[in-house]
């Protein structure tokens, strides 16, 4: 029952305005690239990737992480969504031990935005020659 209070009181706070800016506002999926960690990070013992969403519409983008398939939840840091022009951005980053990077072969970072998932992977194989 409470739950369904919240969803209530969250519309009443999204106010009339932009409730309509986001109905006539045309859904636009997020363009998503995954950044692998730099060579000098791994030399210093971590390794962070970074997942870039950009240029999406409404707002409202998850962002979760898998590595091999598992999610991972511990070393993740999400930024707040940014408007500009109607479109929407954020970014999300991953933060492994050089350790779980190095037994890790597949890191996936998965958007969810308008009931659609953008999942992007990155595998260590492809880049090692």
């Amino acid at each position: 029952m409470g739950h369904q209070c919240k969803n209530v009181s969250l519309w009443y706070t999204f106010g009339g305005g932009s409730k309509l800016i986001v109905n006539t506002s045309p859904v636009v999926d997020p363009s998503v690239s995954l950044l692998p960690p730099s060579p000098l990070q791994l030399s210093e013992g971590s390794a962070s990737l970074l997942c870039l969403l950009s240029g999406y519409s409404p707002q409202g983008a998850l962002v979760s992480w898998t590595v091999d398939g598992s999610e991972v939840k511990n070393g993740v840091l999400t930024s707040a969504e940014e408007e500009k022009s109607g479109r929407y951005s954020r970014s999300s980053t991953l933060t492994l031990s050089k350790d779980l990077w190095e037994k890790g072969e597949e890191f996936s970072c998965k958007v969810s935005h308008n009931n659609a998932n953008h999942p992007v992977t990155f595998r260590k194989s492809q880049c090692e020659g």
